[in-house]
């Protein structure tokens, strides 16, 4: 399964943000679902990325010593002053604030090379937060239904290019995104896809 879904990627036009090229396929850990994510992010081809949320500081530490032996983009989610003693990005959540914010902000502001912001964008509201932060790119989210919130209600391809359309970043289709659906969405918006179970191997 991950193997197709990294045959879907590769249809995508790679984004660049901070002179860089960004990955088109991303791995989430989860404190449910993945909560030590390192041994799916050793199967993941080089130059793509991993989303940490939640992990241990001790994983957090190795993924991060792995995705550099790997050519792997790392991001840490909701805690700025541990991304920045990883020397990673940092992933902004929609629903609350993330921790440390500020200095990270100030050392991506200095032009730490490796000082990427992404930010989780479920509908609307989290467009104006987006036009202020300025990221380089959104995970636009649930696309579709998903095992991680079940019963949720998702996006939907149409609404999906819709919030993505209006994303000033690239944007990262997640939740339910695997084989079969990956199709679905409107390719000329979507310049990654992300998931758990579809990359967990």
């Amino acid at each position: 399964m991950a193997r197709t879904l990294e045959v879907w990627s590769r249809r995508l036009k790679p984004p660049r943000a901070r002179g860089r090229i960004l990955p088109r396929l991303w791995l989430l850990s989860d404190p449910d679902r993945l909560p030590d994510p390192r041994a799916a992010a050793s199967r993941l081809p080089r130059g793509q990325g991993v989303l940490a949320r939640s992990v241990k500081r001790g994983v957090l530490r190795a993924l991060a010593r792995l995705a550099r032996a790997r050519g792997l983009m790392l991001l840490v989610g909701g805690d700025g002053r541990a991304a920045l003693r990883v020397r990673a990005g940092l992933h902004v959540p929609d629903r609350r604030d993330a921790r440390g914010l500020l200095p990270f902000l100030l050392a991506r502001r200095a032009g730490a090379p490796w000082a990427l912001l992404s930010m989780a964008v479920h509908g609307r509201p989290a467009l104006a937060r987006a036009r202020r932060l300025r990221p380089d790119l959104g995970f636009v989210s649930p696309a579709f239904p998903t095992a991680s919130h079940p019963g949720a209600p998702a996006l939907g391809p149409l609404r999906w290019g819709m919030l993505a359309a209006l994303l000033p970043a690239p944007a990262v289709a997640l939740g339910g995104v695997g084989p079969r659906t990956a199709g679905r969405l409107p390719l000329r918006r979507v310049k990654g896809l992300a998931a758990i179970g579809a990359l967990r191997g």
